[in-house]
């Protein structure tokens, strides 16, 4: 039975989250535990890819953390939804299919409020008429993944203009309450993100735990 691991964080430290992904990631490995996903909220903080240039960070007045996944310069913050799935794809080695699949999912619950999102030739990520609503940022050791996805529902958007966020114009980033001019429940959100995962990646049963199911 194929059994995906809900851990919701809540609002939480960027570098307390990235200690609990490094410890999930070596039991992962060990196989300790089952395939694990990540829903978190980080207050503000930039982060920077292992192709970044420190350049697309034009204010540094936030915390600033370089990290392992791929990719540039991204901002997090209140109103993001952030999602690192800690998943061995040591039967497939598929990474580019993998992160198809992380994109799939973000269109899947896009689509459930009749938007048409698309993703844009040379980009990872999910776009709404031109505009970014979806980052993706992924690292594997081992073939099991870390990092992750980060959808915007009610960010404050001004933040990245303290970044060229990936290296685009921060004019490019849209949240799903700027498109929609109504505001949506991050609760809500998930629960679509919940279920578009198990449909997505063939779970048969997602089970929700509680920080303290570990020990880190």
């Amino acid at each position: 039975m194929k059994t995906l691991e809900i851990l919701d964080l809540g609002l939480k430290d960027y570098k307390e989250t990235l200690d609990i992904q490094h410890d999930l990631l070596k039991k992962r490995i060990d196989k300790e535990i089952s395939d694990t996903l990540i829903f978190v909220e980080h207050p503000h903080v930039i982060t920077l890819g292992r192709k970044s240039d420190l350049n697309n960070v034009l204010d540094k007045s936030l915390p600033i953390y370089q990290i392992e996944r791929g990719g540039d310069v991204t901002y997090h913050g209140q109103g993001q939804i952030v999602c690192y799935p800690i998943i061995d794809i040591s039967d497939t080695k598929n990474v580019i299919g993998f992160i198809r699949n992380l994109e799939e999912v973000i269109i899947q619950t896009l689509k459930f409020y009749n938007l048409n999102p698309e993703r844009k030739e040379d980009y990872t990520g999910v776009w709404i008429d031109g505009k970014k609503i979806a980052s993706i940022g992924i690292s594997f050791k081992r073939w099991v993944s870390y990092h992750g996805l980060a959808l915007n529902v009610s960010s404050d958007l001004t933040y990245f203009f303290k970044i060229n966020p990936c290296g685009l114009n921060p004019n490019l980033m849209t949240s799903l309450n700027n498109i929609l001019e109504k505001n949506i429940s991050l609760d809500e959100v998930k629960n679509i993100l919940f279920d578009n995962f198990r449909k997505t990646f063939n779970y048969n049963w997602i089970l929700l735990i509680s920080e303290l199911s570990y020990n880190f």
